[in-house]
């Protein structure tokens, strides 16, 4: 399916799946039906058909080449909280109604359903990233050519760059669901991400650093090959390799902690987005249960899940379930106003959709995900904030991390942090570790600046097993006595 009129989405989704695999309407409707054979709350067909393509490079060379297809159906019946689930990547009409004899043998109750007719819903006309080229279709010269010019860029920048390696994948994914309330909607997905990633050593030859950095997202890959785009990432990854060479250990105790703008928003993300997700809360296992209408967060605190930003990486037109996604104001001036819902869950709660239903591919069952989440600014200066911290950690971007759903607890480590003295940016850290309890975070929050930035456009959720991309986000944030763990001197 290639980028056309986004009011004909639903059309060319079912002509697309027609030509492809021979699943006209009739076929659709005989595989919803058999779903629907005994008594079900709800039933859908996911197809998928993907394309996904990646080049890299390593020793000055590239290395590798990979190009696949994914192509599936996944069929879902649910009664009550009981979802069966089977799929498939043969798509034929006998293989989509075996796939749903399992799914409502799984969850199927006595009784019967009526039949239902399969209709495009043309009620949703967005389109949130419209790319007059496939970014899988621009020609792999084009892409190694790329890599070959970062490898000698960064190279260039610094002769304590000993190693380089880079990459491009990209993804052109065609989808569409049918289901049992009449949905009928199809989407096509273009999907870019460049990473770069360099090793640094010092003079001596004992020590070396690590540092790695990318840009994505729906858009042309074109947007990112161009020189000046691709080469302010280079610099600032081989600066930050460089400076960590020079990186002194981290100091433990409890410290005020700033959050530098963009990328730290991945706290933001795992330490309390995951916590506002339905299932976690119907279930009653996130911190944040039966809390709706309580300050949960220092006043000032927004966060909001929006899917609906142009060409961002955590963007969607229709969630994986159909439902157009939206901005969700979760937090709003510390009062929790809302969760993230799939249909299942929301159903559940007797709560409304919130076009968060993700899944990782056609084989897998969709569940409440976030899209691109983030706080929104306040009004203070980036500057005065640093300014008013005595002795504190400056934690500009973040590497991995682990949280606990249920107790909200996590650690995450800083890839790139500064000691921070009577209010002077100080000496790059190595080793910044840090610990806390994410609704707790959310009350030390003393100051929140004007910078809001979202990420570059990297970022990949998991859950449960699945992995989706998102975004995240955050303004330059005071966080006042964060547990830090690194090394004394």
């Amino acid at each position: 399916m290639t980028r056309s009129d986004p009011k004909n989405r639903e059309d060319n989704a079912l002509a697309f799946f027609d030509s492809q695999f021979g699943m006209d309407e009739r076929s659709l409707v005989a595989g919803l039906d058999t779903a629907l054979e005994r008594q079900v709350d709800y039933a859908d067909l996911f197809f998928e058909y993907s394309v996904i393509d990646a080049v890299s490079l390593e020793e000055g060379m590239v290395k590798s080449g990979d190009r696949h297809i994914e192509q599936g159906v996944g069929v879902r019946a649910q009664t009550g909280e009981r979802q069966g689930y089977a799929h498939c990547d043969d798509v034929t009409v006998e293989s989509v109604q075996i796939a749903a004899t399992t799914a409502r043998a799984i969850s199927a109750q006595a009784g019967s359903t009526p039949p239902v007719r399969v209709e495009p819903n043309q009620s949703e006309t967005r389109d949130l990233y419209p790319v007059a080229m496939a970014p899988t279709e621009v020609p792999v010269s084009e892409k190694a050519d790329l890599l070959s010019e970062i490898d000698i860029f960064a190279r260039g920048l610094d002769s304590r760059i000993e190693q380089v390696m880079a990459s491009v994948v990209t993804q052109h994914r065609n989808i569409m669901i049918v289901a049992s309330d009449g949905t009928c909607v199809g989407d096509v997905r273009p999907l870019v991400r460049l990473n770069v990633q360099v090793i640094a050593r010092d003079s001596s030859g004992q020590r070396r650093e690590v540092a790695s950095q990318g840009m994505g997202g729906r858009r042309e890959i074109r947007d990112f090959s161009d020189p000046t785009v691709w080469r302010a990432l280079v610099e600032d990854v081989v600066r930050i390799a460089t400076l960590n060479l020079e990186a002194k250990p981290c100091p433990a105790g409890t410290l005020d902690v700033v959050l530098g703008p963009g990328w730290p928003g991945i706290l933001l993300h795992e330490a309390i987005g995951h916590g506002l997700e339905g299932d976690f809360n119907r279930k009653k296992t996130s911190a944040f249960s039966d809390r709706l209408g309580e300050r949960v967060a220092a006043p000032g605190v927004t966060v909001v899940d929006d899917g609906t930003i142009p060409g961002r990486r955590g963007s969607l037109n229709v969630d994986d379930e159909g439902t157009p996604t939206q901005r969700n104001v979760l937090i709003e001036d510390g009062i929790l106003r809302g969760y993230l819902q799939d249909r299942l869950n929301a159903r559940l709660m007797g709560m409304d959709c919130t076009g968060n239903g993700r899944r990782e591919s056609y084989a897998h069952l969709p569940m409440p995900r976030m899209t691109n989440t983030f706080m929104l600014a306040g009004e203070e200066n980036p500057e005065d904030i640093l300014r008013g911290v005595k002795n504190g950690i400056y934690a500009v971007s973040f590497g991995g991390g682990q949280v606990d759903i249920t107790s909200g607890k996590f650690v995450f480590s800083a890839n790139e942090a500064y000691q921070i003295e009577d209010g002077v940016i100080g000496a790059p850290l190595k080793g910044a570790t840090l610990i806390g309890n994410g609704p707790d975070v959310l009350t030390r929050v003393a100051n929140i600046g004007n910078d809001l930035e979202l990420d570059p456009g990297v970022g990949t959720c998991g859950k449960d097993g699945q992995g989706v991309p998102v975004g995240v986000g955050l303004p330059t944030l005071r966080v006042n006595g964060l547990t830090v763990g690194g090394t004394e001197q």
